[in-house]
C-alpha cells in the first residue's frame, strides 16, 4: 500500500503519465539487463585492466535507454561501489584502502552514463569480442 501511494504521489508531483512509467520501468529493466551484461563479460574477459572499461560500457548500454536505463545504471554503480567500500572497511579497517580504485570506478560509470565513448577505458589487447 506505501508503495503505491508513494507512486502515486511521484506520479502528481513530477507530472509524470501513467504510460511514461511504463516506458521508464522498460528502460530501466532494459538497462538493468545492460549491467548485467557488461558485468558478465567483465567476468568472461578476465583481462587485466579492464575493469574501467566495463564500468563504462554498461552504463553508457544502460543509458542509451533513456531516463530509465541511466536511472538504472546509477542505482546499480552507486549499489555496487558502495558496498565495495562498505566490505573494504571491514576488512581492512579505515585505512582507505580501495577508495582511490572506487573513485575511478565512479568517473568511468559516469563517463558513459553521460553518452561518452567507453572505448577511452578499453586496455589494449581486450578481444574485440568485448
Amino acid at each position: 500500500m506505501k508503495l503505491c501511494t508513494g507512486l502515486v504521489f511521484c506520479s502528481l508531483v513530477l507530472g509524470v503519465s501513467s504510460q511514461d512509467w511504463l516506458s521508464f520501468l522498460g528502460e530501466a529493466y532494459e538497462g538493468s539487463k545492460d549491467m548485467w551484461r557488461a558485468y558478465s563479460d567483465m567476468i568472461e574477459a578476465n583481462y587485466k585492466n579492464s575493469d574501467k572499461y566495463f564500468h563504462a560500457r554498461g552504463n553508457f548500454d544502460a543509458a542509451r535507454r533513456g531516463p530509465g536505463g541511466a536511472w538504472a545504471a546509477k542505482v546499480i554503480s552507486d549499489a555496487r561501489e558502495g558496498s565495495q567500500r562498505i566490505t573494504d572497511l571491514f576488512k581492512y579497517g579505515s585505512s582507505g584502502h580501495g577508495l582511490e580504485d572506487s573513485m575511478a570506478d565512479q568517473e568511468a560509470n559516469l563517463w558513459g552514463r553521460n553518452g561518452n565513448d567507453p572505448n577511452r577505458y578499453r586496455p589494449r589487447g581486450l578481444p574485440d569480442k568485448y
